[in-house]
């Protein structure tokens, strides 16, 4: 059988960490979702493009600290991203050698996303949105096996580092949305994928 291409969805949850809210990094709650398009160049490295729609939420009464939950902000936000980056197993992975159909794996990828920002308050409480194009770091780690035939599932959590600041609301210009915060937002993927395999019969390069 071999395999030389994958295409895949996952299903899971995204969450966020920033100026509202819990600072957990794993803590999803909302539904997310990716699709994705592999190309296994050998056993232990794929070359890897996502998209993935990643709702995000949070809200002060969620968080750990005192000064948070008194405070009692709450945000809803919706990430668009594309990704591309490498995939890479801590062991050698092809469905069509026993032994070979499992492995846990490491993620590192370059991303584009989209999100909604707050450019003015024309009235109290009233605000004007815009779209915003940036991006992020995406890594992670994952575990994948071979489900049956050319079908195979994974489990995986990846989190983004984002260059803004901005993606719960956060606006130096208007003072109840000036958070004080110093750090720039994460954003954070968990979830389960179904893999299809296909293509020719495996004839790796050497290398990685």
């Amino acid at each position: 059988m071999g395999q030389m291409y994958e295409v895949g969805i996952s299903v899971g949850g995204s969450n966020f960490a920033g100026d509202i809210g819990r600072t957990s990094y794993i803590y999803p709650n909302k539904i997310g979702g990716a699709a994705f398009f592999k190309y296994n160049k050998n056993p232990r490295m794929a070359l890897r493009a996502t998209y993935s729609y990643l709702p995000i939420k949070a809200n002060d009464l969620d968080a750990d600290t005192d000064f948070r939950r008194d405070r009692g902000l709450n945000f809803k936000n919706t990430i668009n991203e594309l990704a591309v980056g490498l995939e890479y197993n801590f062991y050698e992975y092809d469905l069509s050698t026993p032994g070979k159909t499992w492995t846990p794996y490491i993620l590192l990828e370059f991303a584009a996303f989209d999100y909604k920002y707050i450019t003015s308050e024309p009235q109290p409480d009233q605000y004007e949105y815009n779209s915003k194009n940036s991006f992020a770091i995406p890594f992670g780690v994952g575990f994948k096996s071979k489900l049956s035939g050319s079908f195979a599932f994974a489990l995986e959590t990846k989190f983004r580092y984002t260059f803004e600041d901005d993606l719960d609301y956060n606006n130096e210009k208007i003072a109840k949305l000036n958070f004080g915060g110093t750090g720039n937002d994460w954003y954070m993927f968990t979830g389960f994928s179904l893999i299809y395999t296909f293509g020719r019969p495996a004839c790796y390069t050497n290398g990685l």
